[in-house]
């Protein structure tokens, strides 16, 4: 068996795992990354944020050129099927793919094929097509992610019952579609599908769409995708999915049934941490395959840290990228370790949804004095001119002291929208102040304009 010898080995190529080891690279640790999949880039490239944004941005395409007349003078609606559209995704992956790979040749990271398991607090064995290795390591970052929660009573092996991976292996364009979890990747998906013209049944065991939004901001949501065909149950818990040569038969708890040509499961996920020895280093992680950290990503084996989707909240790439890098910090002391919990929310629907801060509801219930400035985007030229009208921009703020407490955007470019908001409220002291807005310059016609607009109308709110 051969033996080789690192400052930190870090477990999974995805987002985090490739923060962990920039950053460990970059301060002169010797450093391996090991990955069990065919390429690098783990579940967000391969079956999550990358495939399915660049299908929501073809999806979005299509609806542009369908309903503008402009277009219309010039040939009849086109509608793509789902293979066909899926396509220019894959493009994209590869170009991921490559860049990312590029990373740890020109970083000098060694790449190891393969899958690992713990020996003991300090060294890893690596099963390879052929071969068995044996890392010895200082510290280890486990970063493998997580893939979606299959309940044991569902048959995802028939042809027409899907994941949120599966879904991707999808080979036909169905008529209709049953989508189980109304969460953030069931309304993508919602989106996406009947953004194809397919009929979509969204089945919510909750009481309302993405209940951790502002009110107003979910409830746009849930207008917008019943406009645009979705039938949205809510408080609905399944009994039974069946599926035969023709579609499947979805029966719920409250008696009702429901016939669609696909079925797609969306609710919940579970932390990648089979198989990886965890009791042999004294780890367990939670029902959810998940494992506890303290504020410094450390587990409770002192030289072993965990970061990305295994260890939960928030589950997104923005923030595992920066959950890596800070366990790296923390392992060679750098300036720059934070506890990663300013998260912007990013929610690619069709119009997609971003937000960070308070939320209405959260400061009602803390009986903090705000107030709220909106603008709404069929004022903006901008949104005019593009034909984006669908939209609002909404500031939070403080009555008093004009502090920002939160940012919540809803229509085309939310998610770039919000970071003007998030650099503002990030400022220190009197610097995070809606006086910003208002005293500052904006380019005109430009979406940004929607913070000058919401901000003299929230001034105007003030007496």
């Amino acid at each position: 068996m051969a033996e080789h010898h690192y400052d930190v080995v870090v477990i999974g190529a995805g987002p985090s795992g490739e923060g962990a080891a920039m950053n460990a690279t970059k301060h002169g640790k010797r450093v391996a990354i090991i990955e069990d999949k065919p390429t690098v880039g783990g579940n967000c490239t391969h079956w999550g944020t990358i495939p399915s944004k660049a299908l929501r941005h073809s999806v979005k395409q299509i609806i542009t050129f369908n309903t503008n007349q402009m277009f219309r003078d010039i040939g009849e609606p086109r509608w793509f099927s789902f293979p066909r559209v899926l396509q220019s995704a894959q493009k994209v992956i590869g170009k991921q793919v490559k860049l990312r790979t590029q990373f740890y040749s020109r970083n000098r990271v060694d790449l190891i094929r393969g899958r690992a398991a713990f020996l003991d607090a300090n060294r890893l064995e690596i099963r390879g097509n052929k071969s068995v290795e044996s890392l010895h390591f200082k510290q280890a970052v486990v970063a493998t992610g997580s893939r979606p929660y299959l309940p044991p009573d569902v048959d995802f092996r028939h042809h027409r019952i899907y994941n949120s991976d599966t879904i991707l292996n999808l080979s036909h364009t169905p008529r209709t579609l049953v989508i189980y979890g109304a969460g953030v990747i069931g309304s993508e998906y919602a989106s996406i599908f009947s953004g194809l013209g397919v009929k979509v049944d969204l089945i919510n065991p909750g009481s309302r769409l993405l209940s951790f939004l502002d009110d107003e901001i979910s409830d746009a949501l849930s207008y917008h995708l019943r406009n645009n065909g979705v039938l949205v149950r809510h408080n609905e818990e399944y009994e039974s999915v069946d599926g035969d040569d023709h579609g499947i038969v979805l029966s719920l708890k409250s008696g009702k049934k429901i016939r669609a040509d696909a079925f797609l499961w969306c609710n919940g996920r579970t932390g990648n941490t089979d198989n990886l020895g965890l009791e042999n280093v004294g780890l367990v992680a939670n029902s959810r395959g998940q494992l506890a950290v303290d504020d410094h990503y450390r587990t409770k084996v002192e030289n072993i840290y965990a970061v990305g989707d295994v260890i939960g909240w928030p589950s997104l790439a923005s923030a595992a990228y920066d959950q890596g890098r800070s366990a790296s910090s923390d392992i060679v002391k750098d300036e720059y370790f934070r506890f990663v919990t300013d998260v912007p929310t990013g929610i690619y629907t069709i119009p997609e949804i971003s937000s960070v801060g308070k939320t209405e509801r959260e400061l009602t219930q803390a009986r903090v004095p705000y107030e709220v400035g909106q603008a709404f985007f069929k004022d903006l030229a901008r949104a005019q001119i593009t034909g984006e009208a669908v939209g609002m921009l909404k500031i939070l703020f403080h009555r008093e002291t004009r502090e920002i407490l939160g940012i919540h955007c809803f229509g085309d470019q939310a998610a770039e929208i919000v970071h003007i908001g998030q650099a503002i409220m990030n400022q220190k002291g009197e610097a995070n102040s809606l006086n910003y807005f208002i005293n500052t310059t904006f380019n005109y016609p430009t979406m940004a304009e929607a913070y000058r607009v919401a901000a003299l109308n929230g001034l105007n709110r003030i007496f």
